[in-house]
């Protein structure tokens, strides 16, 4: 009959999720399964609502991504209205973009994943965690936490408040920065731009260690999708879509983002509350593509900024084509950061930031509006229609983790035939396999929207535990 082994929960990943592992008789592994148990709802409670509340709303989708949501949001608005926002609004929105990045992606490597990779795989479980990591290195731990916190200062200097900043609106931005937010972060940018070429240089030396990691660590081929500009330089809001494959030939290009339908169909999976989206002409599972740092890095020509673009090339030449690991998505993620701090230090000296026009006004113009934006974990998609009045008849959000979903299960399965031999498997081997996820860095509470009508079983309990009814639906 074979034997499951569950990891419950995943941790050091933002939400609730568990992993199956499904072993033979023999005790090899046949498959594995990344399972997120909770469930969300806004695309089904956000009917009825006037597109021009879906900004502030969505952005509570989560603690960790509310610029993402907010700004996608605010471009599914802009399209409703028919509008091209003020240049100032736009050049606002894409620094409060890059706060974004540089503050979740030091999360993300900082404290949730460096612990793995700098205190060794077999560390104590106790200690295996950022706690463990400041009292091995205080400084790097410390810097980390700096890094983030100056991400978190770029979104406060603008929206008033680092986290769910009712700021970005359909047809603009309620504020500019003043000039003491511009002389905050100039003041802390030559300390970031430290921690984020010092954690390049630490990430080079774990590679070198952890190369059997690198090997295994969810690489293989697929498909990678992100946004890029008309001349295919790296983009994290706005511009279109491109497709990329292993080879790092190019599948499809400057996708308009409303039209994201024709190249992208979403599934469900009984195991999960995670969405499935796949390549259409593809199926499944053959459809299968990954979004975020690694694949916004494979489908890019270049950074557009010098100090980034030198590590972006050391980058592309692991790999005749595509980088294909997904262990490799931290190196990813710390390029971003570079580039980001490098787009910050210009963004901050341009002069049209202090415009005091920055929203354009107008009602309804179109009865569906689409937007998308590079969100830290990869390419986010808000879908509204709306009714003459403009009153939300139906959403549609697609966000990163569900893009990487059919690529995790495939790389928790790599992980574990690699390491798994029979039921006795040791902690660090456990570790690995969740480690696997993190590479991702999924956010769960982004991710959780339902296709179709949910599965449910609602138990009436009476008076000393007898069970009166069950209704089961789906």
């Amino acid at each position: 009959m074979g034997k499951r082994i569950v990891i419950d929960p995943v941790t050091r990943i933002e939400g609730h999720a568990k992993i199956s592992i499904f072993l033979d008789d023999a005790g090899h592994v046949t498959d594995a399964e990344f399972h997120v148990v909770e469930f969300r709802g806004f695309e089904k409670f956000c009917e009825g609502r006037p597109y021009g509340e879906m900004p502030s709303i969505t952005a509570r989708i989560c603690g960790i991504c509310p610029v993402s949501h907010l700004l996608a949001s605010a471009r599914a608005g802009d399209a409703i209205m028919a509008v091209a926002i003020p240049p100032a609004a736009d050049k606002l929105r894409r620094l409060m973009n890059l706060g974004q990045i540089v503050q979740s992606h030091a999360l993300s490597f900082f404290h949730l994943s460096a612990p793995d990779f700098i205190l060794g795989w077999n560390a104590p479980q106790a200690t295996r965690n950022v706690f463990g990591l400041i009292a091995a290195d205080p400084t790097l731990a410390r810097a980390g936490i700096r890094l983030r916190q100056f991400g978190q200062e770029i979104i406060e200097a603008l929206g008033g408040r680092k986290i769910h900043p009712a700021w970005a609106v359909p047809g603009g931005v309620r504020s500019g920065i003043t000039d003491q937010g511009r002389a905050r972060i100039r003041e802390r940018l030559p300390e970031a731009f430290a921690t984020a070429e010092s954690a390049l240089r630490l990430f080079w030396k774990a590679l070198d260690e952890n190369r059997e990691e690198a090997l295994i660590f969810g690489n293989f081929s697929s498909l990678f999708m992100g946004m890029v500009t008309a001349d295919g330089t790296w983009e994290h809001h706005g511009g279109n879509l491109r497709f990329v494959d292993s080879a790092g030939s190019v599948v499809a290009d400057q996708i308009d983002p409303a039209r994201y339908r024709d190249y992208i169909a979403e599934s469900v999976q009984e195991a999960s509350y995670l969405k499935t989206p796949y390549f259409k002409s593809l199926g499944l599972p053959n459809g299968i593509y990954r979004v975020g740092p690694l694949a916004r890095l494979n489908i890019c020509e270049r950074m557009g900024v010098p100090r980034a673009d030198a590590e972006y090339r050391a980058f592309r030449q692991m790999s005749r084509g595509s980088v294909t690991s997904s262990f490799l998505y931290h190196h990813a993620r710390l390029i971003e950061i570079l580039a980001a701090l490098e787009y910050i230090e210009r963004a901050i000296e341009d002069p049209e930031l202090s415009t005091k026009h920055l929203r354009a006004d107008a009602g309804v113009n179109a009865l569906r509006g689409v937007g998308a934006s590079e969100a830290p974990r990869g390419t986010l998609f808000h879908d509204y229609t709306v009714d003459p009045s403009g009153l939300l008849k139906s959403v549609n959000l697609i966000v990163a983790t569900g893009h990487n979903n059919l690529a995790m299960n495939r790389t928790v399965a790599q992980i574990a035939r690699h390491y798994v031999q029979g039921d006795d498997i040791p902690e660090a081997v456990l570790n690995r396999i969740e480690h696997g996820i993190r590479c991702y860095d999924p956010c769960l509470s982004c991710s959780t929207h339902a296709a179709g009508m949910m599965p449910m079983k609602v138990t009436l309990v009476g008076p000393g535990g007898r069970i009166l009814r069950e209704v089961t639906r789906g």
